[in-house]
């Protein structure tokens, strides 16, 4: 009878540990939705302000952070939230398309998301180079850029080599930067696409740097504009690009194999790499959503099943959008000024020249892309 009893023990003291860094997020997704309704009603007589509820997540949770501060015993709970619900958010946006409407999104973003991969790549070497970077932190910030942000730098760091100081720099600046970005780019991308939300989206998909990021400024668009499409179509750019991960890894450890003066293997590193799989399990459920929602929607067409389906579509998205404003919270609540600081100015100007040039072409060739096809 022993064995059960510390199972349950267990499951009790992992729930114990988890429970208090997510009520902390949910405590901050519920002030963010309040304080999102207050601003667009125009509280106190101010103007109204249509301000997301995702925004008002990251800004309490960097306020919060950043003068409260985080207690120890809330970090493995606000942890959870951000690889657990937040991912599984992430996955359930997936049931807001079909393979038809995915496919279409995914023909139109390719050409953009290779050549913003190409350019992240080239870009972020020739700056790292002269501002005199070292090669391993400059390759973090190139596939942290490029790629999928902190998931690409963590995979990639033990391929090349790299220190675990090297990597935890690459993080905080993916982190500062893909931030920044989230909270900027949505009004960039109403002014350039506000009568085309798709383009909206293929833009933040192909311009931010974490998968999350990419999420949370697409929501601030759809939230603020009334345009779901722009998450939808966020969602498929952004996962083309994590999907070069999958060729990008073994590349960079030929290239570490062909340049020795890289220096010996960061064993903790190596070790955490270990658990992370090529392609992203939220990826896959992703896909997964999608495909449900393809064969869903054939098989009650015109049937007597078509309501109860709509509404329980209707009821994952709403989940998903509430998994995504508490993940948001969580991912607030980790950036550190401080720790920003102590980075040193050369790698942060490198990552924010690399975050600049990415932005920039991902723009301009949207902005191609839509006057071409439309």
């Amino acid at each position: 009878m022993q064995p059960p009893l510390r199972v349950g023990s267990s499951t009790l003291e992992s729930l114990r540990r988890v429970l208090p860094g997510v009520f902390i997020a949910v405590i901050l997704a519920i002030l963010a939705k309040a304080l999102a309704y207050e601003l667009a009603s125009g509280v106190a007589g101010f103007p109204r302000l249509p301000i997301s509820p995702v925004m008002c997540a990251v800004v309490l949770g960097m306020l919060w952070r950043n003068t409260i501060g985080v207690p120890p015993w809330a970090t493995e709970g606000l942890e959870w939230v951000m690889r657990g619900l937040l991912r599984t958010g992430i996955a359930l946006v997936g049931l807001r398309l079909t393979l038809g409407g995915a496919t279409a999104i995914a023909v139109t973003a390719l050409p953009i998301v290779l050549i913003c991969f190409c350019v992240a790549l080239l870009g972020a070497a020739a700056i790292s180079r002269t501002l005199s970077v070292p090669v391993r932190l400059a390759a973090l910030l190139a596939v942290g850029t490029a790629v999928c942000g902190c998931t690409a730098v963590i995979a990639v760091a033990p391929a090349i080599r790299a220190r675990n100081e090297e990597t935890a720099f690459a993080i905080t600046c993916v982190v500062l930067f893909g931030c920044v970005a989230m909270l900027s780019y949505p009004w960039l991308a109403a002014h350039f696409f506000s009568a085309t939300p798709i383009y909206a989206g293929i833009f933040l998909g192909t311009a931010i740097h974490d998968t999350t990021q990419v999420i949370g400024a697409a929501l601030i668009y759809s939230q603020q504009h009334a345009a779901p499409a722009a998450l939808a179509a966020a969602s498929v750019a952004k996962l083309l690009r994590n999907l070069s991960i999958v060729f990008l890894v073994p590349v960079a450890a030929w290239l570490a194999r062909a340049h020795p003066q890289l220096g010996d293997v960061d064993p903790i590193a190596t070790e955490r790499a270990a658990h992370i799989p090529l392609v992203p399990l939220f990826v896959v459920g992703f896909v997964g959503c999608v495909i449900l929602r393809t064969l869903g929607d054939a098989l009650t067409h015109g049937s007597q099943l078509a309501g109860d389906w709509d509404q329980l579509m209707g009821a994952g998205q709403g989940a998903s959008e509430l998994f995504l404003i508490c993940g948001m919270s969580a991912v607030g609540l980790s950036v550190s000024f401080t720790q920003m600081w102590r980075i040193g100015w050369r790698p942060l100007a490198a990552g924010f020249l690399v975050a600049i040039l990415v932005g920039a072409c991902s723009l301009s060739l949207t902005i191609a892309t839509q006057r071409f096809l439309t």
